[in-house]
């Protein structure tokens, strides 16, 4: 981890050329250290973060004025900060009798904040949640009693998680394992909170800068999809090929009880939505073995979506893999016990993610999840299925080989589509595709949950998404395109973004065709498409000349309805 003097010194270094973010701070306590913090962290990940610090305890003003400072600043995310020590001022203002109900006139409070910022700007929130100090007036029995100071914010933590379950833009900061790795004395200065009111430490900021920065990428679509695994001391220990089956180290006993906590924690990865692949120097059927034979493996052959066991480069290995599973390099994770290995992919390879792994394979776990690669603004329960969605693909790649033609072989995946408007049902899933869309996605615009329930109810858009399925199985919702109504003849085509599990096969055909007659239908004369260049959706460039528009300016293409020549596509509309 960076120290603060480091990242004091990043946050001065010319932002020009990385990806612009506006960050606004409303605390009640002095942030410009964790302004300073969090500018110097985000360079060094490739963001510039224009930061407006609102100054000392000044919450209520910036966040209940709407012609605050704040809002004219109009950032993309509002950090809320408020410290525990301002509450255990005000707590101990309540009377005994009124303590209990403490923690729900706080989180009235604070969604009170929310509620004002939604109302005025569209913003993230990253609401920091409350240090759990305790006061130890009445020691242990405090955790029990409603009255005492701990149990108020413990309870406060709790509701802060429920209420904002209800918001797809609130996002909690977990400060409390900030607290857990690096110890309360280490993150509270006393001396410094009493000259300044400053909360967090030196030690303190570059870790609390971490998580806020860490956030934001995932909100910005920079998740990680793929952890690809060595096999031979890192999903167990020793060499399968040298040491035999029964002789790996893995199960109950000594060092084996390390790599079982680690496959249990890849494992919950992988039913979160993380593809689990192998790359390893071997035999492939001896590698396979542990898999299928030994009784202690977490890890079966079925978590697993891309298995690669072979005598070639690890590098080259890799970069197959992220071709059959149609990824981007930044997508992976590499995970590898061997220093040789891991600084071969990383000089071939510069945009992959390969953590330095602690040569004691018992800090395996604890070292990557302080790394967090893997945070995420939005969850689904589809996500459980996408280790079967990529081995239907590669199912559908091996089927590809029978065909002498492509388009034989698009024909015999009988593939079917079903359009519909927003369901709610639908919110997570959209706001998710919307996050990791990065390729086919003509303005790369992010939405959250709320962003997509405002558009489906609003009566300035037509909102349309996009399931598929075809012989090998469903690939469930893999589009979505926003409409946005200019007026009674004009559509304006504000989103379309497309998984890139589907592309090539006809679907960008359909959906055009579904746009058109979709406008035609109520009456609309012409649509209007734009293209927003970023460095990874290159590839639709020139797709709307492809599929029938007509190039009015460097960015913008139109098409008139009545003209508009449907598309050959053997994708079939589902009854």
């Amino acid at each position: 981890m960076l120290s603060y003097t480091e990242l004091k010194k990043s946050a001065k270094q010319d932002g020009s050329g990385l990806f612009q973010y506006k960050i606004a701070i409303a605390g009640d306590s002095s942030t410009q250290y964790l302004a300073t913090a969090i500018k110097g962290y985000g360079k060094n990940h490739q963001l510039c973060f224009d930061i407006l610090d609102s100054g000392y305890d000044q919450i209520n003003a910036q966040l209940m004025d709407p012609s605050s400072e704040l809002y004219h600043f109009s950032p993309d995310a509002v950090i809320v900060s408020m410290c525990v020590e301002k509450l255990y001022e005000e707590f101990c203002r309540y009377p005994l009798e009124e303590r209990k109900n403490f923690a729900d006139l706080m989180i009235n409070r604070i969604l009170g904040y929310w509620g004002l910022i939604n109302g005025r700007i569209k913003a993230q929130i990253l609401q920091f949640s409350f240090v759990e100090k305790d006061d130890f007036i009445y020691g242990n029995l405090g955790s029990k009693l409603e009255n005492s100071f701990i149990y108020q914010v413990r309870k406060m933590n709790y509701l802060l998680s429920e209420q904002a379950l209800q918001y797809g833009n609130v996002h909690i900061i977990n400060l409390n394992y900030v607290v857990s790795l690096i110890g309360i004395h280490q993150f509270f200065d006393s001396k410094m909170y009493l000259l300044a009111r400053i909360t967090m430490s030196e030690a303190a900021l570059p870790f609390v800068a971490k998580q806020v920065t860490d956030i934001i990428s995932s909100i910005l679509g920079r998740i990680k999809k793929c952890i690809v695994l060595d096999l031979d001391n890192t999903l167990w220990g020793g060499i399968i090929g040298d040491d035999g089956l029964e002789n790996i180290q893995i199960g109950e006993l000594g060092i084996g009880r390390a790599f079982t906590e680690f496959q249990l924690w890849l494992k919950e990865l992988r039913k979160r939505g993380i593809l689990l692949a192998v790359c390893s120097k071997n035999d492939e059927e001896k590698a396979k073995e542990p898999f299928i034979k030994h009784p202690d493996m977490v890890l079966r052959l079925e978590d697993i979506t891309l298995f690669v066991a072979n005598w070639e480069d690890k590098a080259s290995n890799i970069m197959n893999i992220c071709r059959r599973l149609n990824i981007g390099m930044d997508s992976i994770v590499y995970i590898d016990d061997s220093p040789f290995e891991r600084n071969l992919v990383k000089q071939l390879i510069p945009d992959i993610t390969v953590p330095d792994m602690p040569e004691d394979p018992s800090q395996y776990l604890d070292y990557l999840k302080e790394k967090n690669y893997f945070d995420t603004a939005s969850y689904s329960e589809l996500d459980e299925d996408r280790t079967r969605q990529y081995k239907d693909e590669i199912e559908r790649k091996v089927h590809k080989k029978q065909f002498q033609d492509y388009e034989s072989y698009l024909k015999n995946l009988h593939m079917k589509s079903k359009s519909e408007h927003f369901l709610e049902a639908q919110y997570v899933r959209i706001s998710e595709l919307s996050q990791r869309s990065n390729q086919f996605n003509f303005r790369t615009t992010r939405y959250t949950i709320e962003d997509v329930k405002e558009i489906a109810e609003s009566k300035n858009f037509i909102s349309l998404s996009f399931s598929l399925e075809d012989r090998f199985g469903k690939y469930g919702l893999i589009s979505v395109v926003i409409l946005k109504i200019l007026n009674q003849d004009e559509l304006f085509i504000e989103t379309w973004f497309m998984s890139c599990r589907v592309l090539k096969r006809g679907m960008e055909q359909f959906i055009i065709n579904k746009i058109v007659a979709t406008a035609k239908g109520m009456g609309y004369k012409k649509i209007i498409g734009e293209y927003i260049e970023t460095k990874k959706n290159h590839m639709v460039r020139n797709i709307y000349e492809e599929l029938g528009f007509t190039k009015i300016d460097e960015t913008h293409f139109e098409v008139n309805v009545n003209e508009f020549k449907e598309n050959k596509t053997n994708v079939e509309e589902m009854v």
